[in-house]
């Protein structure tokens, strides 16, 4: 199956990086979101992101201008009808997204591939709430899209192997994407390892065990790691990280995965990490 028009759902962080990904893959690319101010923040998100790969050497005029070339943004959900391929990545929400994923199944071409990039939630669950279970797949690319070469493709019980087959090949033929197959349990592969880490990190610092900044420099000199478990929070959202561990926690029952204190009263704080200025570490 040809892949050579894709729509995405959502245009935040996660969002407007899938879409530049596609776009600098020379893919037309559909930018849905709610309203018209919510377009305009993520074309300004994607333009000054295609400026900065630009002005440091990732990309040259030519595929800056394809990129720009190739993307448009919309309010209306029914202009995905033309598309081969959508990718919905709007808040992490299960009644939200399957209330989207409802209507998509209403609007989508009988051919075309629909997509999560849900971290945690059941793509079977999303899957059920449309007309076409077999066409339903999880693509959970990692932030920054721009740059994280790996996308999990994640199989419900119902994904059909074509889909899953023809959403894997466009990650690794048309994106250039690493790409992990694996099937529908919350956390997927990365983040059942991933999440339990980086809650274990927060308890160390809830308890005073070490100082924020000697947890990280702990394992950024200790393992070699890039960025340390804290810092890491920072940059994905403690909300994120927060809403992650609940839906884990709910489908396996194993402490390690309960959301420790202080995550919980810092995103009841409004300290979500880069996103908000404010998280383990100041971004002000």
């Amino acid at each position: 199956m040809e892949i050579s028009k894709v729509g995405v759902l959502g245009g935040g962080t996660m969002g407007s990086g899938i879409a530049e990904v596609c776009a600098r893959s020379g893919v037309e690319t559909l930018v849905v979101e709610v309203d018209a101010q919510a377009c305009a923040a993520a074309a300004e998100r994607i333009g000054k992101s295609l400026d900065r790969a630009l002005a440091r050497g990732r990309i040259d005029e030519g595929a800056h201008a394809v990129a720009v070339a190739g993307l448009s943004y919309s309010t209306e959900i029914a202009d995905f009808a033309d598309r081969d391929l959508v990718i919905e990545a709007i808040v992490e929400d299960l009644a939200e997204k399957t209330r989207n994923f409802a209507v998509l199944g209403e609007v989508l071409p009988p051919h075309a591939i629909l997509a999560s990039n849900t971290s945690s939630l059941s793509i079977g669950e999303l899957a059920a709430a449309t007309d076409r279970p077999g066409s339903v797949v999880g693509m959970h690319f990692f932030n920054p899209a721009t740059v994280q070469p790996l996308v999990e493709i994640v199989e419900a019980i119902e994904s059909s192997p074509g889909a899953c087959a023809a959403a894997a090949d466009f990650c690794v033929n048309t994106l250039g994407k690493q790409v992990i197959r694996c099937a529908d349990r919350a956390g997927f592969v990365v983040n059942r390892l991933l999440v339990p880490y980086l809650l274990s990190a927060i308890s160390l610092a809830d308890c005073g065990w070490a100082t924020v900044k000697d947890i990280d420099a702990g394992m950024r000199g200790g393992c070699a790691h890039p960025m340390g478990p804290l810092e890491l929070c920072d940059l994905v959202g403690l909300d994120v990280v927060e809403a992650v561990a609940e839906v884990m926690y709910e489908e396996y029952r194993e402490p390690l995965y309960a959301p420790p204190p202080l995550l919980r009263r810092m995103v009841a704080a409004g300290r979500l990490g880069r996103k908000s200025g404010e998280g383990f570490y100041s971004y002000s």
